[in-house]
């Protein structure tokens, strides 16, 4: 349903309450005094049989008698009530419903039940309903309090979405004391309709809101979470303190990879990702709230510390060790600055310490110096409190100091009731203050953390040295085999098969029922072998004796057979033993441990780290989500220790680390493509001089819970709509959509243009695509946007000669088009299909409308519009015109011809 109907939400004309009520303690009483208290009266109705009136306004025995349509329904009376409530709102046309009501979900079956009977009522209309068991929502542009929270927050540019009341709460209350103003309150709670994703959505386009706090418990339509927080963290931090860190599951199961995933690390991946600070405490989360409320925007690490004891700047600079990091060097010409105003004894560094007895003056005269220096991209001052010092003096005159800063202050006034007063004129100021210096520390951590995220959202990946070949229909054989078995398990054998089919690189393995095939098999392949039990009911073989190292013998393959049998036969009674296995020894530099397993939330995710029998005892891993390219392969195996290892250490040579990032890709491709597959372990993958081998795997397959891509939660590259089209004078051209690996064709590109076909795509003048434009037109999010590119594969080289993209907008139901073909090729056709396979994926994907702006004189582009079927009217700006496709005209199945 989008996000259209969130803005009469929370900018509403018109209010119903329902169980409004005078009664002291109701809810319905709190909510209408908030409402009345922020100048809602005449626009308000409160719904109540028992009442003719409430707090002077008309009551209405129910919504029923309420002239529509009504912007806001707020709903405070039982929750078995709601159904006919939420019945009555679409009656009257409601754009949405705050269900305050408790007793849902939370309460077990009965209250589940309720929910779903909520859910059925609003079925089929575009009502939006918060809640239920929620305390309300917030917006102080509208000066809107629909809640029965105690206060209004102060107005501010920090939008805070929760999903427990009394978390929100307590927030609320905090705000007021430390001065932190909101733009936005929202208690979520059940998530019935309205979800995290749709808020952020929200939020995203709102200019009110520069950050975006939230606290959570759970998540739902974890897709379009992520879809929204990758658009929206680009543009807005978003932090977030999830609860409820536990690994449950993780005990039962059936592979390495199964126990090292548990949910709250996925939940680490899919916010690293997406571009998302997670914290872990409810103090950080305040902390992280009060930095993000306060002056000045991150500029880089280069944090200088000024303070008047030796005590704290050593505090403040452990505190950055603990995050692998250093105040920043101070320059030579800021350290002669200083030397020119400070006492000879100050200690002539970072932290500069510029002596306990330091008045006011000597606090302004080092501040003005480091936020002058080009080195320093943060402050953090600190005052410890002493006799001949005026703590709330200095705070007064540096909060008039740093009032128009532009780089991040934080200041630290340690102590209490001394230094009480300060710590409010930094509030009142809009300056962040922590109670101690690792507090401050960590808030910059945490600034530093988001604007890195984002710079690796804005990396692009390198171009790919050769296409990832897949033999598909061969890995769908293997799946629709082992899914056949009563475990779903592939053996070692099977497991590899898939592998290879997918291109991943194998120690080669042959089976053995008897001990004279292990003999042959030996003599094959050349001594030293390996030898293990073969069998789907023995998962780790090491646990039952089931592997035999470094056989360099025929003796030692005929005794080892019987030795592996009789070793598994005793460990699992129950197992079916179907034989041994039989491969070369290979020695590894080092052991990894790659996988998968399928999140119940979250779909497929990726695992790399160390491996061999200790992998679960190192717990050195990391997980990332599918799809990966180059730059993803290259983040994920980087988040691990063994990192180290593979980059070269010592006497030890790196590893081939684009080959690993191969086997991660491809890893990748097959999660992709098959949902079927629920956990894959390769244990170990050795690493041997430059090359990679997969010396075990095992496979868990499951009924595929949907159909590929849509077990994903970031969309995959769309490979259904790539096709190939002959165009006269040019030749054969692939019509594909963009990759992110795309960058540099997009370059080559914008260079055949003129600067008339710049002007008529950009409208402006442009003499190069920055970094931030290449990254957003080539990452895109298959998702909201539809990009397709016209590329020559038969040249010396790809060129790409057009590109075409269609853009959701906003409310996720019209979309925006823009085409640009490169100027040795206009004129040919180019254009046309290019669009005109876009319109086909926008029909396909049930768009409401396209739009664009083209100028007037854009001659070629006004003709492709009439040609495609596009209205066109004169546009507000003089020289513009404005081009519209509804396409709900177009039947289903109708292709746009180009």
């Amino acid at each position: 349903m989008g996000i259209e109907r969130l803005e009469n939400i929370f900018h509403p004309k018109s209010i119903a309450v329902v169980g409004a009520s005078e009664r002291p303690g109701a809810v319905g009483r709190a909510v209408m005094r908030n409402l009345i208290d922020a100048g809602f009266q005449g626009r308000l109705y409160p719904v109540n049989p028992k009442h003719r009136s409430i707090m002077g306004q008309t009551a209405y025995p129910s919504l029923n008698h309420v002239e529509g349509p009504m912007d806001l329904v707020v709903v405070t009376t039982p929750i078995e009530t709601v159904p006919e409530i939420i019945d009555q709102c679409r009656h009257i046309e409601a754009a949405g419903a705050v269900v305050i009501s408790a007793g849902g979900k939370e309460t077990g079956e009965n209250g589940q039940q309720v929910e779903e009977q909520i859910h059925q009522a609003a079925a089929d209309s575009s009502l939006r309903i918060i809640g239920p068991n929620c305390l309300g929502i917030i917006c102080t542009a509208s000066r809107l309090n629909a809640s029965f929270a105690a206060r209004m927050p102060l107005v501010g540019k920090l939008a805070f979405i929760s999903q427990s009341g009394a978390i929100g709460a307590s927030i609320l209350d905090y705000s007021v004391k430390e001065h932190i103003g909101f733009s936005h309150f929202i208690s979520l709670e059940s998530m019935l309709d309205v979800n995290f994703g749709d808020i952020i959505d929200f939020l995203g386009t709102d200019p009110s809101v520069s950050s975006i706090v939230m606290y959570m418990e759970s998540l739902s339509h974890h897709r379009g979470f992520m879809s929204a927080a990758r658009a929206v963290s680009r543009v807005k931090p978003i932090i977030v303190l999830k609860a409820g860190r536990t690994r449950a599951g993780a005990a039962a199961a059936a592979s390495h990879t199964g126990a090292m995933a548990g949910e709250d690390a996925v939940y680490d991946a899919a916010f690293q990702h997406a571009g998302i600070v997670r914290v872990k405490t409810f103090e950080e989360l305040f902390d992280a709230a009060e930095i993000l409320s306060r002056k000045g925007r991150y500029r880089g690490p280069g944090l200088a510390i000024l303070t008047n004891a030796g005590g704290p700047g050593v505090m403040a600079a452990d505190a950055l060790a603990d995050y692998d990091a250093e105040p920043v060097s101070l320059s030579t010409d800021t350290m002669n600055q200083l030397n020119a105003l400070l006492p000879e004894y100050w200690s002539r560094g970072n932290p500069v310490d510029i002596l306990g007895d330091a008045p006011v003056q000597r606090y302004t005269d080092a501040t003005r110096v480091l936020m002058q220096a080009p080195e320093v991209q943060g402050l953090l001052v600190m005052l410890a409190p002493q006799a001949m010092i005026d703590a709330t003096e200095v705070a007064r005159v540096l909060a008039e100091q740093l009032k128009n800063t532009t780089i991040p202050v934080l200041t630290s006034w340690l102590g209490g009731i001394d230094v009480e007063k300060g710590r409010e004129l930094f509030n009142q100021a809009g300056i962040a203050t922590f109670g101690t210096p690792e507090r401050a520390v960590r808030a910059f951590m945490n600034l530093q953390k988001h604007a890195r995220g984002i710079e690796l959202l804005q990396q692009i990946p390198p171009r790919l040295s050769r296409r990832i070949l897949v033999d598909r229909s061969r890995a769908r054989s293997a799946i629709d085999a082992g899914l056949a078995t009563a475990s779903g398990m592939l053996m070692e054998t099977e497991a590899k098969a898939l592998l290879d089919a997918y291109g991943i690189p194998l120690n080669s393995t042959g089976v053995a029922t008897t001990e004279t095939e292990a003999l042959g098999l030996a003599q094959g392949f050349g001594y030293p072998v390996v030898m293990k039990i073969h069998s789907r009911d023995i998962t780790h073989k090491s646990d039952a004796g089931g592997v035999l190292l470094d056989l360099r013998t025929p003796e030692s393959i005929c005794s080892g057979f019987h030795t592996l049998i009789d070793n598994a036969r005793k460990a699992f009674p129950a197992a079916h033993i179907e034989g041994v296995t039989v491969q070369p020894m290979v020695v590894p530099d080092c052991e990894l441990i790659l996988g998968a397993k399928h999140d119940s939330g979250f779909g497929p995710v990726i695992i790399f780290g160390m491996g061999g029998i200790l992998a679960e005892l190192h717990q050195d891993r990391a997980i990332a989500l599918p799809p990966l390219n180059h730059l993803l392969a290259d983040r994920l195996m980087e988040n691990t220790r063994i990192d180290r290892l593979l980059k070269g250490y010592r006497n030890r040579p790196p590893a081939n680390r684009l080959l690993l990032e191969e086997i991660l890709i491809r890893l990748s491709q097959l999660v992709t493509d098959f949902p079927e597959i629920a956990e894959l372990d390769i244990n170990p993958l050795a690493v041997v001089d430059d090359r990679a081998i997969v010396l075990d795997a095992r496979v868990v397959l499951k009924p595929a819970p949907c159909s590929a891509p849509f077990h994903l939660v970031v969309s995959p590259y769309p490979s259904q709509y790539e096709s190939s089209v002959n165009i006269e004078g040019v030749g054969d051209l692939s019509i594909r959509p963009i990759r992110p690996e795309d960058a540099h064709l997009l370059l080559r590109l914008f260079e055949t243009l003129s600067p008339q076909s710049i002007y008529f795509r950009f409208f402006s003048p442009m003499k190069q695509l920055s970094q931030s434009m290449l990254v957003r037109f080539t990452q895109i999010d298959y998702d909201r946007e539809i990009a397709m590119v016209a590329i020559l594969e038969s040249a010396a080289e790809e060129k790409m000669l057009g590109a075409a993209r269609v853009i959701l907008q906003h409310n996720l139901k019209d979309a925006e088009f823009a085409v640009l073909v490169g100027d040795p090729w206009q004129g040919k056709g180019i254009g046309a299909q290019l669009l005109s396979t876009c319109l086909d994926i926008a029909r396909e994907r049930r768009f409401r409308s396209i739009w664009g702006t083209v100028l007037a004189d854009n001659k070629g582009m006004l003709a492709l519009g009439r040609k495609l079927g596009f209205t066109i009217r004169r546009g507000d700006q003089p020289g513009e015109f404005e081009l519209t496709l509804d396409m709900s005209r177009l039947p289903p199945g109708t292709a746009v011809s180009p």
